[in-house]
């Protein structure tokens, strides 16, 4: 029998673009190095509705070939797995772990109260804020335990930093491209400040997916493109340190109010990148206002002006942050943030 099953959404064709499926991939390979690849199998799904049908046997199979059972899925998927889990587990009685990917099962679980009592029964649950967390608890639960999202990077040493003296300053968004990302709020921010100063005060690159959805969107947006705005493509997961490095600040105008732990953000404190962002749910779990970056007030675009432009004139506040970043950085590498979840195996 082997140590662990996991369950979750790996990408297709082996290829992560979206945290989801770099959170999977990262938990199962720091797992194998952890146990050995014989005492890790990976049941990869991919998000597609023809997945739903392979649910039960997937089920069957993890809990009937391994003492430990991770899932990592998404809204649709959990409302499905997570029973049938919980219910063929009566008989196998393995130990099953959820970890939870972004900030959205407390609002979920307030309406779906047989999912909840399923969830209650797993040996954990792991959010990846206190945020999360306490909500949790206060539905009742008491198999919660904060688990960082991580990524398998080399953090920069401090004379690797690369400090930034003259406009323009570079910017960079780092995720996956879509109107709730505030891509347009931090393509519009900077055209107006580089405007109402008649010169180039910032550069932005953006780069991850296009959201498919919002293709026809997105190529109208790139249309009205500034010369200092341009679309960098995706940057393998691998590779983001490489490019994020080079970067002033990273920009993290993000709609999604219940973000749990961006990816992105991990990313530009191993590149020494300070953040630039919204004050989502669970922003002060992850940023130290005023040490590794800033934030200003969820979806108040004049305040994020004007933090850029105070930013534009004092460039100082990012600079002396950017050794905090790599500092920062040690939290989220897996040896220290999967330890909660191992030591529960």
């Amino acid at each position: 029998m082997k140590k662990v099953t996991i369950i979750g959404n790996f990408g297709v064709n082996g290829v992560c673009e979206g945290g989801q499926n770099i959170k999977t991939a990262t938990v199962a390979n720091e797992l194998i190095k952890l146990y050995g690849e014989q005492q890790v199998k990976c049941l990869k799904t991919y998000g597609r509705i023809t997945d739903l049908i392979m649910v039960p046997l997937y089920v069957i199979k993890a809990l009937s070939g391994s003492s430990n059972v991770i899932i990592l899925p998404a809204q649709n998927g959990l409302r499905i797995i997570a029973p049938l889990l919980a219910i063929a587990n009566k008989l196998y009685k393995r130990r099953i772990h959820y970890a939870v990917i972004g900030g959205w099962l407390p609002k979920m679980l307030e309406n779906r109260k047989y999912l909840t009592k399923q969830l209650k029964t797993f040996n954990g649950i792991y959010p990846e804020t206190t945020t999360v967390k306490n909500a949790l608890e206060k539905q009742g639960f008491n198999n919660v335990y904060v688990m960082p999202n991580f990524k398998d990077l080399k953090v920069l040493e401090e004379s690797q930093l690369v400090h930034h003296t003259a406009q323009p300053y570079k910017l960079c968004l780092f995720s996956r491209v879509m109107k709730e990302k505030g891509v347009q709020e931090a393509v519009n921010a900077v055209t107006k400040i580089n405007r109402s100063a008649g010169k180039t005060v910032y550069s932005l690159d953006i780069y991850g997916p296009v959201w498919p959805s919002q293709a026809e969107w997105f190529e109208n947006l790139q249309k009205s493109f500034p010369d200092y705005v341009k679309y960098g493509g995706v940057v393998p997961f691998d590779k983001s340190i490489d490019v994020l490095k080079d970067y002033f600040a990273l920009l993290f105008p993000t709609r999604f109010y219940t973000e749990g732990i961006p990816g992105t953000i991990i990313d530009a404190y191993a590149a020494g990148v300070p953040v630039i962002a919204s004050r989502w749910e669970s922003f002060d779990d992850l940023i130290d206002n005023g040490v590794t970056g800033y934030g200003y007030t969820f979806d108040n675009i004049e305040e994020f002006e004007n933090l850029l432009k105070d930013i534009a004139n004092n460039p100082d506040r990012i600079e002396q942050l950017k050794s905090n970043c790599i500092k920062k950085a040690q939290c989220y590498i897996p040896e220290n943030a999967l330890n909660v979840l191992t030591q529960r195996l």
